[in-house]
């Protein structure tokens, strides 16, 4: 089939990558130069399934109130009041249970783990290099309570067989020996053998090559006007370059991808999380992580990148708003100071921010609509890089009409539809898509 993927970030290019491995002709559009541009550009550079967790979890609404009052806070709302804002904070909020929690994780982690094995195979397959290292996350926990918190994670990943190390301060040290500069500020952590690391950026643009040469289209510098739909299917994507036609259509806008279908009925519950990195070229390597460290009282992970260290986390609701703020820099600038001392400077990194397509439970969007020929990959939230590559191989099952190798009947659309149907009928009109 002719199958056209919109948005070429980590999530385009692998449903492009897979779809083109199932014998269809791909086409991917996107209105950037190139590959990896916007969300997937410079993120924490984990690839961590075990870490797999929703930010709806018990406790956090109480947490949330508290972080409105610290400079550090992990996650910020800015002061502005919309109905879609309204809308996904109640939801999330109404994940916030532990029954909740328990049911959202242990999806994720599903499709992370399974991720996780495709990265493998395809690396593998290809040959395929990206600064990767296999070498575990280690979350780092500064007080005793967190360590003692750890529990309801260490119950999911017992029960869904993810190897774990809880570690003392010396235990932390001994696998990150950069840590020994901050031993008095450790407690203990929680080690996770089977994650990885890479950066997202060199992984895309590498796999856009091997695409392109196994046949995909990419059109650059093309943007998206319009769905068009008629007789309950999409007939045509409307661009500034002329329309284009194809016989199955892949949503993959991050953060953008409610835009483009709300006006079909179909109401995706994403909203964007505005998060912050810093790239810091390594000083004194004997004082750098050796794979991904997770600072839990920042929410923010430290992560070996070649000679380069990426800092990345935080949460701040503030819309499509993709200002550089200088206190999430100070922010991320503190976590690796204190966490890895002397090991670059912090005041010469590289400050980058981007929008994750966040969904209230936490888990991605992937699979089909109730339009036919129009399936969706999109809402990863913060995981996007971790779970590329399993999402985009189920997707692509699906449009060939094969039964995916994880269940996958939970991670669709279909889990918010209550019985409403979309009208796709007409035009849809989104605005910057």
């Amino acid at each position: 089939m002719k199958v056209i993927v919109l948005g070429a970030g980590v999530l385009g290019v692998t449903s492009a990558w897979y779809l083109a491995k199932a014998g269809h002709e791909v086409t991917v559009i996107d209105r950037q130069t190139g590959p990896a541009l916007e969300t997937s550009f410079a993120n924490a550079g984990e690839i961590s399934p075990g870490y797999s967790s929703p930010w709806a979890a018990p406790g956090i609404p109480l947490k949330a109130l508290k972080w409105m009052f610290q400079r550090h806070a992990p996650l910020v709302i800015q002061p502005r009041l919309d109905w879609q804002r309204l809308s996904w904070m109640a939801r999330m909020l109404g994940n916030c249970t532990s029954a909740a929690y328990a049911v959202n994780k242990s999806r994720m982690v599903r499709v992370a783990e399974y991720s996780r094995d495709c990265l493998g195979a395809l690396r593998a397959e290809t040959g395929i290099h990206y600064d990767e290292r296999t070498q575990g996350t280690l979350q780092v926990f500064r007080k005793q309570e967190q360590l003692d918190g750890a529990g309801k994670d260490i119950e999911v990943l017992k029960a869904d067989g993810v190897p774990f190390e809880v570690l003392d301060r010396a235990g932390c040290i001994a696998a990150e020996p950069g840590l020994a500069g901050a031993a008095d500020r450790i407690v203990g952590g929680l080690r996770l053998p089977g994650d990885e690391t890479g950066d997202c950026f060199k992984f895309t643009n590498r796999l856009a090559e091997m695409a392109a040469a196994a046949g995909v289209t990419f059109r650059w510098g093309v943007g998206i006007e319009a769905l068009e739909a008629d007789g309950g299917r999409i007939s045509a994507v409307r661009t500034d370059r002329g329309r284009m036609v194809a016989d199955r259509y892949v949503l993959a806008l991050g953060p953008h991808s409610p835009l483009l279908v709300r006006h079909l009925g179909i109401k995706l519950p994403i909203y964007p999380l505005k998060g912050y990195s810093l790239t810091i070229d390594i000083r004194d390597e004997s004082r750098a992580p050796v794979s991904t460290v997770m600072d839990e009282t920042y929410k923010v992970a430290i992560t070996r990148l070649g000679d380069r260290i990426r800092v990345g986390g935080l949460a701040e609701i503030a819309g499509y708003d993709l200002s550089l703020n200088p206190r999430r820099r100070a922010t991320l600038a503190k976590s690796v100071s204190e966490m890895f001392v002397g090991a670059g400077d912090p005041d010469k990194a590289q400050f980058w921010t981007g929008l994750r397509p966040m969904t209230p439970d936490g888990t991605p969007i992937v699979g089909a609509t109730p339009i036919p020929n129009l399936f969706l990959n999109t809402g990863h939230g913060t995981l996007g890089w971790t779970m590329s590559a399993g999402s985009s191989r189920v997707l692509a099952d699906l449009i060939s009409g094969r039964r995916p190798d994880i269940q996958s009947e939970d991670l669709g659309y279909a889990r918010y539809l209550k019985g409403r149907k979309p009208a796709a009928t007409g035009v849809l009109q989104p605005a910057n898509a």
